[in-house]
């Protein structure tokens, strides 16, 4: 995850007294267990890690090594790549949590990072080269705030000044920069694009906007 230009999200808002939101405390402690495990292996170890739990777009093509569509959610490439995502998972992650239950949160952020790495494969069929991190799926937690709680006020620094922005505007930029970078990276290889799986963005974006208006549509059949 990356913040747009100057704006880094530091927080949100949260009801006071609100229960522990404790599977996401416990994604973000797997995230970094794993990442502290990446940091004893030998240059050697880690590549062939890499390699066995991330997603590879050719093999997945070929029905081979599905399960990496989960073990490449824990696996990330470097400080700042594990801090940005968890960063973005903790500020956000709470509030879905808290509003789809424990239970449906937890397979509602791994089928979307599945969701996202398939999007992935679909856009570098014949890639060799693995994709790994949370990304995809936190983009799906994104997607289902925007729909949950658009008019919730982001805590952001702009440069190093604190304020406040709209989460529709604020993450719908995010999604919009994504898409249209997604389309500029099409026909080159990820390799060349930073290594960044934009399309992994997208969909798990997609996969939240539609779980998040699906939760509305329940919650409003069970108002009714």
């Amino acid at each position: 995850m990356f913040p747009i230009g100057d704006l880094i999200p530091y927080g949100d808002q949260n009801r006071r007294g609100a229960p522990v939101a404790w599977v996401n405390i416990t994604l973000v402690a797997l995230n970094a267990l794993v990442f502290l495990y990446m940091l004893t292996l030998d240059q050697s170890q880690l590549e062939s890690f890499v390699y066995r739990f991330g997603v590879i777009p050719a093999e997945i093509a070929q029905g081979q090594a599905l399960y990496t569509l989960i073990t490449s959610q824990f696996i990330h490439g470097g400080f700042l790549h594990i801090i940005g995502n968890m960063f973005f998972l903790w500020v956000f992650g709470d509030n879905i949590e808290l509003a789809l239950g424990h239970g449906l949160y937890a397979l509602f952020y791994l089928l979307a990072g599945v969701l996202a790495g398939l999007t992935h494969v679909l856009f570098n069929l014949h890639s060799a080269i693995p994709s790994i991190g949370a990304s995809g799926a936190i983009a799906g937690v994104l997607g289902a705030y925007v729909v949950l709680f658009p008019t919730r006020q982001v805590r952001v620094l702009v440069l190093v000044i604190p304020t406040r922005v709209s989460a529709v505007g604020f993450l719908g930029a995010w999604a919009l920069i994504q898409f249209f970078n997604g389309i500029a990276s099409l026909g080159v290889p990820t390799a060349q694009t930073g290594g960044v799986a934009v399309w992994a963005h997208v969909g798990g974006f997609a996969a939240g906007l539609v779980a998040g208006i699906l939760a509305l549509h329940a919650g409003r059949q069970n108002r009714a």
